[in-house]
């Protein structure tokens, strides 16, 4: 749909309805008329807006599915997200479901697993605890290394989208599509930071919190929980000891093992009472002396949905072209991923 495809590529491009209107020389009460669908630019103004828009007119006549329904999570209060970025974030989720269920559609409804229904889990006395009621909603072990949580996610029905968006400002969201669970996370942070927001999102998904309970508390026991998920407190007590009176460079093999940050360790190692109180300060006195440590060799990225959509290349339901619309890629990709060879 024309309306809903200008209003994405204008967001997409970082520009008001005012500073698109003066790009193409007519009025910001134009652009709104035309995002509204209340009207239809001519060709020539259409022209205008795809050369603004550095996109070809045909992106604007991309089908949109208008069956379904979102429901958005909201953004956390102190955010620094300007009005724009937030519109964006939310469309650009609208955008990828929209190409995302038009595979679906076409393989049938099938394909997805039930997804496990949100705001089901009560909150135990302790993030500890929740992170293994957490754990055994989705049928995972109590302990050990998680492997990549977006398989899991993505094997139990619920989407997952990696937005690309050049502010540390988001890091994640979730919410609905058609009652089903998605989580949507910022796809340049570090591999752990992805790890823990995701876990984050999860748990404002699938508990029930109380309405008394302040949006600050609700973002700090939601970060204790993915601490706590990711690295559980026997864990913790069985990879780095029962105590250490200092934060050496050794830890960083945990950090691998388990995909978590190394101050995400430490923060974890201080709250088990593994870390001395002097040990914690010193560390983070001056986080510094230990340098950027890379340490998650757990891959995080979505499959799902380039796997569909092979599958419906591989059987001739879409063509290759198609394939390359819907993942947004070059036609040469898609048949090299299914064919092994470029057409």
């Amino acid at each position: 749909m024309f309306s809903k495809n200008l209003r994405y590529y204008r967001l997409k491009k970082g520009l008001t309805e005012r500073a698109l209107a003066s790009m193409v020389q007519v009025t910001p009460m134009a652009i709104s008329h035309y995002e509204n669908g209340d009207r239809k630019p001519s060709m020539e103004i259409m022209d205008a807006l795809a050369e603004a828009l550095d996109v070809e007119v045909l992106d604007f006549l991309a089908n949109a599915d208008e069956h379904l329904v979102f429901t958005h999570g909201e953004f956390r209060k102190a955010t620094h997200l300007t009005a724009l970025q937030q519109e964006y974030i939310y469309v650009s989720v609208e955008e990828y479901m929209n190409r995302f269920y038009a595979i679906v559609n076409i393989l049938g409804g099938n394909v997805l697993p039930k997804a496990p229904p949100c705001h089901q889990l009560s909150l135990s006395s302790t993030p500890e605890d929740d992170a293994k009621t957490l754990k055994e909603y989705l049928h995972l072990p109590k302990s050990g290394p998680i492997g990549s949580l977006v398989d899991i996610l993505e094997s139990k029905g619920v989407l997952v989208y990696f937005l690309s968006i050049e502010t540390i400002a988001f890091s994640g969201i979730n919410g609905l599509v058609n009652g089903r669970p998605y989580i949507a996370v910022n796809g340049n942070m570090t591999p752990e930071r992805i790890r823990s927001t995701i876990v984050h999102e999860m748990a404002h998904a699938f508990f029930q919190w109380p309405e008394g309970l302040g949006s600050k508390d609700i973002e700090k026991r939601a970060t204790a929980i993915s601490g706590a998920f990711l690295l559980s407190e026997e864990d913790a007590k069985r990879e780095l000891g029962l105590r250490r009176c200092a934060v050496t460079k050794d830890m960083a093999i945990t950090c691998k093992k388990y995909g978590v940050s190394f101050p995400l360790l430490v923060t974890r190692a201080n709250q088990c009472k593994i870390l001395s109180r002097k040990a914690n300060s010193d560390y983070y006195r001056n986080p510094e002396q230990y340098g950027r440590i890379h340490s998650s060799s757990i891959s995080e990225e979505p499959t799902l949905f380039s796997q569909l959509v092979f599958r419906a290349v591989c059987e001739d339901e879409i063509s290759v072209r198609k394939g390359a619309e819907l993942l947004q890629t070059t036609n040469a990709y898609v048949a090299e991923q299914c064919f092994g060879k470029e057409e």
